[in-house]
């Protein structure tokens, strides 16, 4: 199945919705053009590449310095200073 769309006097062109559905395709996403010939261009989504929140190097780094103590204990040894 082909989309046509027409080329506005601004040189801006439509995505069809449903190409937009099916890809995601919203605000804010690049398009890459690439020409593969005198009359053929190939339009590529580019997508950020997902970043892990967490890398695995620094998993459990943090447990190292991590006391074993509970909130009652933390609030208890806080107050001490207050006095």
């Amino acid at each position: 199945m082909a989309d046509v769309t027409t080329v506005s006097e601004r040189g801006q062109v439509a995505i069809p919705a449903r190409l937009r559905r099916e890809h995601d395709i919203h605000a804010g996403i690049e398009l890459v053009w690439e020409a593969v010939g005198p009359d053929e261009w190939r339009v590529r989504i580019k997508r950020a590449p997902v970043v892990d929140p967490q890398p695995k190097l620094m998993r459990g780094f943090a447990k190292r310095f991590r006391a074993v103590k509970t909130t009652a204990e933390w609030m208890r040894e806080l107050r001490e200073g207050e006095d």
